[in-house]
């Protein structure tokens, strides 16, 4: 069975329950062409290792404390903080203690440097 997505305009439930931690897993809720929007559950137990997503990410903190390598350095994030980190960049997510967490992940081409000269019209 597909994973049914939020459609435009559909109202997202973040919280699931009073043990929301312990019974409910990381799900995508919404993904388009240019963006997936993911409630991630990370638990103390089990660590993102250091990997690369192609996209932009924003990483906000909604329950818990996560600590979010990247860069050389760690960030702790708590309720209501967020971090942002450019494409392409590795990192490494973990909790110190069980958390849930709204990650957006910005989709397709990475843009340098602005508009290529065929935007400009001056392409060939």
């Amino acid at each position: 069975m597909a994973l049914q997505h939020a459609a435009s305009g559909e109202r997202i439930a973040l919280n699931r329950g009073e043990d929301d931690i312990a019974t409910f897993t990381s799900i995508a809720l919404a993904k388009t062409e240019h963006m997936e929007l993911i409630r991630l559950v990370v638990t103390k137990d089990k660590p993102m290792p250091e990997h690369r997503v192609e996209g932009e990410i924003t990483l906000l903190c909604l329950e818990g404390e996560i600590a979010f390598d990247a860069h050389g350095r760690t960030v702790v994030l708590r309720p209501n903080e967020m971090v942002y980190l450019a494409g392409g960049e590795p990192h490494a997510i973990r909790a110190n203690q069980d958390a849930v967490a709204l990650m957006t992940i910005l989709l397709g081409p990475v843009r340098t440097g602005g508009p290529t000269n065929a935007a400009r019209g001056q392409g060939s």
